[in-house]
C-alpha cells in the first residue's frame, strides 16, 4: 500500500462515520429503517464535504505553486544583466592567400545578421590581430630570411583547419568600428615615412618610397606626368584586393617580378589602396613594392610604396574613407626632441 497523507477534511469523514457506527452498535432499539437513513445521511454528508476538500498529496501528486509566483521569480532572476558570451567561428579547411578574401567575405556575411553592428572583413581581422601577423609573414623577404623561397605567394596557407576566429560582441565590435573611424594615415614625403594614428596616438611608423623628382611620359595616362607625390588632405576611396599589374610607362600588363636578390616570382596578392587628395583621384596609390631596396628613396612613378608585410597592416587600418594627410615637412623632431633638417628632395625651397 502506498503512503498517502490526508488533509483535515478527510479525518472528519472517519470521525463522523465512527460516531454513527458506535451509536448504531450501542443502541439496540434502532430499527433497520433508521439505520438505513443514518447511513444514507452519512453518504450525503460525505459527498457534500468531498466537493470542498483538497485532493490527497502524494509523491506522484506534488503541491502546485501559484503560477504567478513562479513567473515573478523568473523575471527577477532574468533581470540580472549578463555579459554575452563571445562567439567563435571555426575554419573547416586550409585557406590559402588565393581564396582568403572570399573566405573572409563569406564569414562576415554569415555572422553579420547575428550582431548589432556592421560586421566586415576589417572588423573581423582587427578582432583577431594574429591574422595580420600571419599575412605579414607571407612577405617574400621574411620567408627568404628563413631560407624558404616562395615562387607563388598565392599558394601559401594563411588559415588552417580548426583555427578559430573570434566574432566580437556588440561592445567590442562597436569599439573597433569607432577606432577605425578615428584613424589617420599621415605621410611625410621628405622623411620617407608613413604613420598610422588612432585618436592622436601613434600606432605604427613604416618606411616608404615616393615619386621621382621629374616628369615622364606614361602610356597609362597617355601624357607627360609630374611623378612627384602630391601633397594635401584626402581619404581612402578604393581598396583593390586582387590587383592587376601594368607598367605605367609602357602600359603593358605583367605577372612576374624580379626581386632584389635577382630571383623571379609571381606577383603577390596584397591589397592596393587608392587615395583621393584635395578632391582629385590622380591614381596615387599606397601599395606594396617587391623591391624594398627602393624604400627611403624617391624612386616611384608617384605612388607611395611600402614593404609587403607593412602593406597588410596598413590595409587593415585603412578602410574606406579613412583620412589621409600627405605633407612635405623638412623640419622634424628626432628621437631626442631636437629639430632635424631633412633634404629637400623636390627642391621646393
Amino acid at each position: 500500500m502506498r503512503n498517502v497523507i490526508y488533509r483535515g477534511g478527510d479525518r472528519c469523514h472517519f470521525i463522523f462515520l465512527g460516531t454513527v457506527l458506535v451509536l448504531v452498535k450501542i443502541t439496540p432499539n434502532f430499527t433497520n429503517m433508521i439505520k438505513s437513513k443514518v447511513i444514507l445521511l452519512h453518504i450525503l454528508v460525505l459527498l457534500m464535504v468531498s466537493c470542498n476538500v483538497n485532493r490527497p498529496i502524494s509523491p506522484k501528486n506534488p503541491p502546485v505553486e501559484n503560477p504567478l509566483s513562479i513567473q515573478q521569480h523568473l523575471v527577477e532572476k532574468n533581470s540580472i544583466p549578463k555579459k554575452a558570451k563571445p562567439q567563435m567561428a571555426y575554419v573547416a579547411r586550409d585557406i590559402r592567400v588565393a581564396n582568403y578574401f572570399d573566405f573572409m567575405d563569406g564569414l562576415a556575411k554569415k555572422y553579420d545578421s547575428l550582431v548589432p553592428y556592421a560586421l566586415t572583413e576589417h572588423v573581423l581581422v582587427r578582432a583577431n590581430p594574429w591574422i595580420m601577423d600571419t599575412l605579414a609573414n607571407t612577405d617574400y623577404y621574411r620567408q627568404m630570411a628563413k631560407d624558404s623561397f616562395v615562387y607563388d605567394q598565392r599558394k601559401m596557407i594563411v588559415l588552417r583547419a580548426k583555427d578559430s576566429l573570434l566574432i566580437p560582441d556588440a561592445e567590442t565590435g562597436q569599439q573597433l568600428i569607432k577606432d577605425m573611424e578615428n584613424t589617420l594615415i599621415d605621410i611625410n614625403i621628405p622623411e620617407y615615412r608613413l604613420r598610422i594614428y588612432q585618436d592622436s596616438l601613434l600606432l605604427y611608423t613604416f618606411p616608404i618610397r615616393v615619386g621621382q623628382d621629374r616628369k615622364r611620359y606614361l602610356a597609362m595616362g597617355d601624357r607627360v606626368t609630374d611623378l612627384r607625390t602630391k601633397t594635401g588632405n584626402g581619404k581612402i576611396v578604393r581598396l583593390e584586393r586582387n590587383p592587376s599589374f601594368y607598367n605605367p610607362v609602357t602600359g603593358k600588363r605583367f605577372y612576374v617580378t624580379r626581386r632584389d636578390d635577382k630571383k623571379t616570382t609571381i606577383m603577390p596578392v596584397i591589397p592596393w589602396i587608392e587615395t583621393e587628395i584635395n578632391g582629385i583621384r590622380n591614381g596615387q596609390m599606397i601599395h606594396p613594392t617587391t623591391n624594398p631596396e627602393t624604400l627611403g628613396k624617391a624612386s616611384s612613378n608617384g605612388c607611395i610604396g611600402v614593404a609587403e608585410a607593412d602593406a597588410w597592416i596598413i590595409y587593415y587600418h585603412a578602410p574606406l574613407n579613412t583620412p589621409v594627410h600627405i605633407r612635405y615637412d623638412l623640419d622634424i623632431l628626432d628621437e631626442n626632441g631636437e629639430v632635424q633638417k631633412l633634404k629637400d628632395i623636390y627642391n621646393y625651397q
